[in-house]
């Protein structure tokens, strides 16, 4: 096939080759600059939050600041190589973190807003699939390949980008002591995090090492990826009360022991708490910014489904404004969805849960109906949907 120019014609091949040798520069081009970032300061960062997570504020400050630290510690060494200059002798180390807090309180959220706002690759692992090396499961060094395709497997993109580790607890170390039995979900997993962590140069298997054992692997240097750790800790509250001597009896309780919050104790978490709980100290030293997320309250349940940029109940009116229908909630039916979340202990996932029962037959029966209505959602309707949806199904023991 020939395509006709001006004066002169070009084969089919002749535009295939010229591609591939377009698609080679561009790919040598971009290895060799340094990649750019939008970075913003810990208050911006912390406002630009605020309008998608509600509450925890000591979260988002200590969020902000790392995140801050971390990617101003890369734009030096960008200016140290674009300038030329002689770098000094010192050296910034980063700043992983772990995330302590209950189902449903942002974490994950947190996280993702993060790095969409700082337009860096993004990918979320699930430490609960990973096994030791050679055993069923996933290696650790898929959380790496799951970053690199986000990133479109181009490796200067991926090793500035943002890695969430999710149910990190579940990794936990399964007997109090050391065995030399194989311990290949816990301890091991624990292991072989540790030099990914704290960053080190890893051969990665673009689509996973056990399946395609022959594909040739991708080098990426972790030091310059920031990992966020986050996990519930499901009864780490004894621990912390253990330390805390909260359970003192007697005359001889301090005064500090009277003033301990016990509805809230993960706010006093420390890393020998993940110690106590199950982590390696090694691994434990390799995430220095430990923060806690606060319980949600009703007040802040109250105020997730109105008010962020992504509401929930914005989301609803969303989905009904397709299909050209107006819905309206009545604010009583706000602080009875409240109610039942709080009474199911789910976090801001059990608000969901909740809406979806409210509002499924009327989603059914919307695309069928006449088009401009209006549909309004009241206190009883609400009961009655949830009463005829066996809403007890949902009951926490």
């Amino acid at each position: 096939m020939l395509i006709s120019g001006i004066n002169a014609h070009i084969c089919n091949r002749c535009v295939d080759q010229a591609q591939l040798i377009v698609a080679e520069e561009d790919k040598l081009r971009k290895k060799d600059s340094i990649p750019s970032f939008k970075l913003l300061k810990p208050s911006e960062i912390k406002t630009h939050l605020d309008q998608y997570v509600i509450g925890q504020n000591e979260a988002k400050k200590v969020l902000s600041v790392a995140v801050y630290n971390h990617y101003k510690r890369i734009g030096r060494k960008t200016t140290v190589a674009k300038t030329s200059k002689k770098e000094d002798d010192v050296e910034i180390e980063k700043s992983n973190i772990v995330l302590v807090g209950e189902t449903g309180t942002g974490k994950t959220l947190m996280a993702r807003t993060i790095a969409k706002m700082l337009q860096v690759p993004f990918c979320i692992a699930d430490a609960t699939v990973l096994t030791e090396a050679g055993y069923v499961g996933e290696d650790v060094e898929s959380i790496l390949s799951r970053l690199l395709q986000v990133a479109d497997y181009d490796a200067a993109a991926a090793e500035r980008g943002i890695v969430f580790i999710d149910e990190i607890d579940k990794i936990a170390r399964k007997s109090d002591n050391p065995s030399i039995t194989r311990d290949v979900s816990g301890e091991g997993v624990q292991q072989a995090l540790l030099k990914i962590l704290e960053g080190s140069i890893v051969n990665v298997p673009p689509q996973g090492g056990r399946k395609h054992p022959e594909q040739k692997m991708i080098q990426i240097n972790t030091n310059n990826i920031l990992f966020i750790c986050g996990g519930a800790f499901d009864g780490i509250e004894k621990k912390i009360s253990s330390r805390l001597q909260t359970n003192a009896i007697g005359y001889n309780i301090g005064k500090d022991q009277q003033a301990i919050d016990r509805e809230n104790l993960l706010q006093y978490i420390a890393p020998q708490d993940l110690k106590s709980f199950g982590l390696i100290p090694e691994l434990v030293g390799r995430l220095p910014v430990l923060s806690f997320l606060n319980p949600l309250d009703k007040d802040a349940l109250r105020r997730i489904l109105t008010e962020p940029r992504n509401a929930l109940i914005k989301q609803y009116v969303k989905l009904f404004e397709m299909d050209e229908v107006e819905l309206t909630v009545d604010d009583e039916v706000f602080d009875y969805i409240v109610e039942k979340a709080v009474e199911f202990r789910l976090g801001a996932r059990g608000l969901r849960s909740i809406c979806e029962l409210i509002m499924l037959d009327a989603m059914y029966n919307a695309p069928s109906n006449k088009k401009h209505e209006k549909i309004n959602i009241t206190l009883e309707y609400a009961q009655n949907q949830l009463n005829a949806h066996n809403l007890g199904r949902l009951r926490v023991a």
